[in-house]
Formats: structure tokens, C-alpha cells, sequence
């Protein structure tokens, strides 16, 4: 254990922790080296640190790093907090139909009213409540069963899946074309002008989280040991439930719907930080390494042109969810 303290402050932590800590942030380092070096023309460390194509690196690539590593760390921080919630390794904005509602409501605007930066992350956010009500209230009717949470997410999640594809098919061709490329999930062309609104909402909800991270590690032990220590559980669930919609929904306005980092990262960083629950920093640290990696993976795929990393994602979350499932069925 490990404690650091200044004055009457004082923060513990594992040396597990700490060790993968610094191994994720190391590799984020390199990464988003190596995402500045990537591009239609490859540039040299050398070329990078020598300030020559400063405006290539700093209005171009810096922003879809920066993008990558936000926007992994968001999805992970709201998949993290619905496991917690529903103790369930399959709950997340993917599989609970979160996502795809976000992604009717960005696909409505889309289609009708065509594309405003502010009314799009409103609908996206607005169509993720929604949803996540629909999969809550439809749960609860005869007690919460988190079992029966993740299958009635699963269905609702195929349901918004066939609204969107009818939306698609009677929009305009151009609209169609754009919606569908869209809704691959992709970074391509994201500059600093789309990230201002996004970071700020981001960075709260992020600071959210650490603030309410105690009660979620509490809400953990079970419900009747968490209520007798004084956590209200009631209004957790929503705050932190609003809050990971908020950050899903934030995401998906931006990027469209990045499916497998909010799914797979919590579960991959309680693995590599052996934490007996499912963390907030190690799904943080974890879902920014893998979004940027993904990313990288997409450019380079099909170099000169970038593949939507969502396409990544989901290649590699299709292996993930079945070797999840085989483990949970065994």
C-alpha cells in the first residue's frame, strides 16, 4: 500500500495500482506518438519534436488523439458504472440499448432537421435517457432482476437497431449515405472546433464520477450493507445512470456509436489492475489506451484511407463478447 499525504489529506492506494497505472500511462504516451506520426504523410519522431510541420500536428492529428483518449476514457467511465450497477460484466451503453438510442435520437436530427452541433448532442442524449428508461422501467416491474436487465436491454437494443435502419432507408440518398457513414463510429476529420463543447461536458461528468466514487464502490457489497452505511441508493442509481447516459450520448454526437470500449474496458482494466470490483481509473486508463489504439489500427489498415475505428471495435468486440460468454456460461 502506498499513502501519500499533504497536511491532513491523505490518498492509499495499491501498489498494483500504481504499477499499472504508469504501465497505461506509458502506453498512451507512445501511442499518441505514434497517432501524431501517422497520417497521409508519415512524420519521423524527429520531424515531430522539431516543431517543422507544427500545423499538420497540432490542428490536424492532436486533436483526434486527444479525441481517442477522452472519448475511450468517457465510454469506459459509463460502461464501469453500469456493472457496477448491474453487477453484470454485459451491461454497458452497447449491450443495453444506450447507444442505439442515442444514436436514433443524433439519426432524427440527421435526417429532419439536418445537422446542428448543439441539437444533435441534445437529441443523442435525449434518445439515451429514453432508452435507458424504457430497459429500467420494463426491469423493475416485478423487482429489479439485473439478469433480466441485460436481456430486456438486449431486446430493446435490436428494436432501436430496426428503427434505425427503417429511418435510413426513407431518408434522401445523400442523407442516407452520410447517416450510414456516420454511424459506423469514426474520428476522421475531427478537429478542435468539435471538441470544445464535448470536453468541457466530458471533464464534469469525469469529475462527477471521482465524486461519487465512494458511494459506487460502497453501492458493491450488496444493497442492505450499502443503505446501513448511509448510501442513497436511489439516488445514485439515477445520478450516476444520467450521468453515464450524458457521457455515452456526448460521445456518440461527436463520433457516432463506438461500440466495445464501454463493454470490454472496465472488465480488461479489473483484470490488469486485479481490483476485486470493477474501477473507475483502471476503465478510464484502459478504454483511452484501446480507443487510441483501435484508431491507429484503422489508419493504417487501409493507409492512405482511414477506416472508422468503430469498424475496429467491433471486430475485436465480437471476440471479446464470445469468449466472455463461454467464460460466463462455464
Amino acid at each position: 500500500m502506498i499513502v501519500l499525504r499533504r497536511g491532513s489529506f491523505s490518498i492509499r492506494f495499491r501498489r498494483r495500482t500504481a504499477h499499472a497505472s504508469v504501465v497505461l500511462l506509458v502506453i498512451a504516451g507512445a501511442l499518441g506518438v505514434l497517432g501524431l506520426c501517422q497520417g497521409a504523410v508519415w512524420l519521423s519522431p524527429a520531424e515531430l519534436f522539431s516543431g517543422r510541420a507544427s500545423v499538420v500536428v497540432l490542428e490536424w492529428r492532436l486533436p483526434r488523439v486527444v479525441a481517442a483518449l477522452v472519448f475511450g476514457a468517457a465510454l469506459a467511465l459509463a460502461g464501469a458504472v453500469i456493472q457496477n450497477l448491474t453487477r453484470n460484466p454485459l451491461g454497458s451503453p452497447d449491450v443495453l440499448g444506450i447507444e442505439a438510442g442515442s444514436y436514433t435520437g443524433a439519426l432524427l436530427v440527421i435526417t429532419g432537421a439536418g445537422v446542428a452541433p448543439g441539437l444533435l448532442t441534445g437529441a443523442a442524449m435525449l434518445g439515451g435517457v429514453l432508452s435507458a428508461a424504457v430497459v429500467y422501467v420494463l426491469s423493475v416491474r416485478s423487482g429489479l432482476d439485473r439478469t433480466r436487465l441485460v436481456v430486456i436491454g438486449i431486446a430493446v437494443n435490436a428494436m432501436l437497431v430496426a428503427v434505425d435502419a427503417w429511418i435510413v432507408l426513407r431518408a434522401e440518398l445523400e442523407v442516407a449515405m452520410a447517416a450510414t457513414g456516420w454511424s459506423a463510429g469514426s474520428l476522421n476529420g475531427i478537429d478542435w472546433d468539435d471538441l470544445q463543447v464535448p470536453l468541457v461536458v466530458v471533464g464534469a461528468l469525469m469529475v462527477l464520477f471521482v465524486a461519487l466514487s465512494g458511494e459506487l464502490n460502497q453501492s458493491t457489497v450488496g444493497d442492505e450493507m450499502a443503505i446501513a452505511t448511509g448510501v442513497q441508493l436511489g439516488r445514485l442509481r439515477l445520478v450516476t445512470v444520467l450521468a453515464a447516459v450524458a457521457c455515452s450520448a456526448t460521445v456518440t454526437a461527436v463520433t457516432g456509436p463506438i461500440v466495445f470500449i464501454a463493454l470490454a474496458a472496465p472488465q480488461i482494466g479489473r483484470r490488469l489492475f486485479a481490483t476485486p470490483g470493477v474501477g473507475l481509473l483502471p476503465a478510464a486508463l484502459t478504454g483511452g489506451v484501446l480507443l487510441l489504439a483501435a484508431d491507429i489500427v484503422a489508419r493504417v489498415l487501409l493507409a492512405p484511407v482511414a477506416l472508422p475505428v468503430g469498424v475496429v471495435t467491433t471486430a475485436i468486440g465480437g471476440c471479446y463478447l464470445l469468449w466472455l460468454l463461454l467464460k460466463e456460461v462455464r
